[in-house]
């Protein structure tokens, strides 16, 4: 490799695989910090609970006659069946249940933590994930869950999503349940059927939405999936409330009047929607940001009210070709959850961004830039009696807000900055005998260095006339603002 190619590779070198795991882990934590400052101005409290629950805590994941289904990662304990965390509403309606006499009402708490789900991964889903929620527990007011969607919009801004790179879809399932009893779909299993149908619109369209809802679809493979057996009329009715015209929360409103006809359920979960509606339009949430989409019906089996999901409407071109990055949140109202443990009904909704989706969104989007985590400024230690000035000079940096860290190893100058260059370090601080007996220190510039280095290739008087450019002499006094200075520079 000639020295020309070597400068390039040393200015272009990929990341190290730990590098990439701690630059995720930061993100996480610099998102679920901005959540939760937005959380908190709202009056949520931050709350903890464990990560292993008894299994019949979680609710829909019951124990099998052997072990409980493959929904959940679960070990038995005392006859008894333990599992991780599936998500974190679940805990809380065993906090809230436990603690329900002593608590503040309604109650209302934001939590973050780690959840696990024993199902395939995929791109953007993984075993192990993050979550970031909010909750209001006891009450049943529309304001609630209009207030969930426009805090979790202040949320997804905060961390560097446009006000035009999002858009939060909003339907009851109150609602959904009045056309299902007007086809005359009552029981739990047609329901469900039905509502699966619905769910897999984006990915099978329309037409087979429709052929779920009547007999059932063959797919691509030749697989076929049974239908929920819907007369022609029943799938016409369903098929024309996904498809509504969804222009306007306004627009939405009035097509589910026509639709919903004189059902007692459906007229109750529009209801809710106006009540959702009022409070949105004080809070000048447009319909850009928050649109009533019947096609919303989320995958819990315990919602029983109102229903949102936040999806990134941004697109990255990937092998000539638009994608779409999808969801990164929902939730919705569950009056139902809190009562398996106290026998009363108890209203609560929440909402859930999965923090680990997002900030792999973040990467492949190229959002929230401000988020991104900088390299450490790194103080050489070319003397291991002054070890104690080094440190004092990082202090001095992170004192002011700029990462830093002094070098521990044992290594010369040549090795400690190959160090730095490995941590993709902007600035190297160094302080020899020589700068010690002026009282000044060297900053040397390592950005700058690999991008002249780059484009100068092999010329190395060139290089050596461009030297003042990359690395300057600053009394020792001034350190950090000079180290400002060079870090707000462009390039």
């Amino acid at each position: 490799m000639s020295t020309s190619e070597s400068k390039r590779v040393a200015a272009e070198k990929p990341r190290g695989f730990i590098d990439r795991l701690g630059d995720a882990a930061a993100a996480e934590q610099r998102v679920v910090a901005a959540v939760g400052a937005v959380y908190e101005r709202w009056g949520f409290e931050q709350l903890e609970t464990s990560a292993i629950e008894f299994t019949e805590a979680l609710g829909k994941f019951l124990p099998d006659l052997d072990r409980p289904n493959e929904g959940v990662f679960s070990f038995q304990d005392d006859e008894r069946w333990l599992s991780l965390r599936y998500d974190l509403t679940a805990p809380l309606a065993r906090f809230a249940a436990e603690e329900w006499n002593g608590l503040a009402k309604p109650f209302r708490r934001w939590q973050t933590g780690p959840v696990w789900r024993n199902e395939k991964p995929g791109p953007g889903r993984f075993r192990q994930f993050t979550q970031c929620d909010a909750d209001t527990v006891g009450s049943d007011n529309p304001a609630a869950d209009a207030e969930m969607v426009a805090m979790a919009s202040e949320a997804l801004e905060a961390v560097g999503v446009p006000r035009d790179g999002y858009a939060f879809k909003i339907n009851s399932r109150r609602i959904l349940n009045g056309v299902l009893e007007s086809i005359g779909a009552k029981d739990d299993r047609a329901r469900l059927t039905v509502m699966r149908a619905i769910d897999k619109l984006d990915r099978v369209g329309i037409e087979g939405v429709a052929a779920l809802l009547g007999k059932g679809r063959k797919d691509e493979s030749g697989d076929f999936t049974p239908g929920a057996d819907l007369d022609a009329a029943g799938v016409k009715t369903v098929v024309d409330f996904v498809t509504l015209e969804t222009t306007s929360r306004a627009s939405v409103i009035e097509g589910l009047e026509r639709l919903l006809g004189a059902s007692e359920e459906g007229r109750a979960g529009l209801k809710e929607l106006r009540g959702i509606d009022a409070v949105l339009n004080g809070l000048k949430v447009s319909d850009a940001q928050a649109r009533f989409d019947p096609s919303v019906v989320r995958g819990l089996e315990y919602y029983t009210g109102a229903v949102f999901e936040a999806e990134l409407t941004m697109t990255v071109v990937e092998d000539g070709r638009p994608v779409r990055f999808g969801s990164v949140g929902g939730g919705g109202r569950y009056d139902d959850l809190i009562a398996r443990f106290t026998g009363e009904r108890v209203p609560a909704t929440g909402f859930s961004i999965g923090v680990s989706r997002l900030v792999a969104a973040q990467a492949r989007l190229g959002l929230g830039e401000a988020f991104a985590q900088t390299p450490p400024v790194i103080v050489l230690a070319l003397d291991a009696a002054r070890m104690g000035d080094y440190f004092a000079i990082a202090s001095e940096l992170r004192a002011a807000g700029i990462r830093a860290e002094t070098y521990l190893g044992s290594s010369g100058m040549k090795a400690q900055l190959k160090y730095a260059d490995k941590r993709n370090a902007p600035i190297a601080v160094i302080q020899g005998g020589n700068e010690l007996e002026k009282g000044v220190v060297t900053l040397k510039d390592l950005r700058l260095g690999a991008k002249i280095a780059a484009n100068l290739g092999e010329d190395r008087e060139a290089y050596a006339r461009m030297r003042e450019q990359v690395q300057q002499e600053v009394p020792r006094g001034e350190v950090v603002a000079a180290v400002q200075r060079m870090l707000a520079a462009k390039l």
